[in-house]
């Protein structure tokens, strides 16, 4: 029996590198043929080597995953690698494809290898009705659950609801967790609409807080301050923000 093949695609290589380590422990009989940085590239990777999987990153540039997936048209069977769950709809649930949420969880990948493996050779899933309707869901406004941080010289993937704040740091937003601090490349005007609005809320021009973080909110004659679960210092709220309190 010939061994199984399978394609990465991923516009980031720390991604690709992540997804291959978590293959190669999971499923090592899986031999991992080819790397795409872009749809583009991962459709013409796949109709010239026709993997028996492929690991697509939804949103890449040239071409989506969703984009390559049509493209292809049912050539092979697609796993959808994401860091938006909004992209978890229905279509994944009913079998016709099958997703990971970023970083890829090795008991995640495990089900996806099982699924695979108990799927029926004659299954012939309505791929383009259920990109679709994928496709679709695209247009909704989805919002970030994982931040690729710097941390030092290493790169962490730090979950939205472990951030307390995030603030503006001269070319860097600084992201602050009970654990420590890190920093990205993306001022808070950019990462703004990327947030859950109610979630996190703006308070500052240079900071966002994570609602469910704060504790106390406290008013001296110097303004108005927040006390959150895990960080010892109080951040100002800025006056042109203080109405987001007035319930509070």
């Amino acid at each position: 029996m010939s061994k199984l093949t399978a394609l990465i695609a991923d516009d980031e290589r720390l991604m690709r590198e992540q997804l291959r380590a978590a293959l190669e422990r999971v499923w090592p009989e899986l031999d991992i043929v080819a790397e795409a940085r872009d749809g583009g590239q991962a459709v013409e990777l796949a109709r010239e080597l026709r993997p028996d999987l492929a690991f697509l990153d939804i949103t890449m540039p040239v071409q989506s995953g969703i984009a390559a997936a049509m493209e292809l048209d049912g050539l092979c069977p697609v796993v959808f690698v994401t860091a938006y769950d909004q992209y978890a709809i229905q279509a994944f649930e009913e079998g016709a494809i099958d997703y990971l949420l970023k970083p890829v969880d090795d008991e995640r990948l495990a089900r996806t290898r099982q699924r695979w493996q108990q799927r029926a050779p004659e299954e012939a899933p309505d791929w383009q009705s259920a990109l679709k309707q994928l496709s679709r869901q695209l247009e909704k406004p989805a919002h970030l659950r994982w931040i690729r941080a710097s941390v030092g010289s290493s790169m962490r993937m730090i979950a939205t609801e472990e951030v307390l704040f995030f603030q503006s740091d001269e070319k860097y937003t600084r992201v602050q967790t009970a654990g420590g601090e890190a920093l990205i490349r993306m001022p808070i005007k950019e990462l703004l609409p990327q947030l859950d609005p109610d979630e996190f809320w703006q308070v500052h021009r240079s900071t966002l807080v994570r609602v469910a973080a704060i504790e106390q909110v406290r008013r001296d004659d110097r303004g108005m301050q927040l006390l959150l679960r895990g960080y010892p210092q109080p951040l100002e709220v800025s006056r042109s923000y203080a109405h987001l309190f007035q319930r509070m």
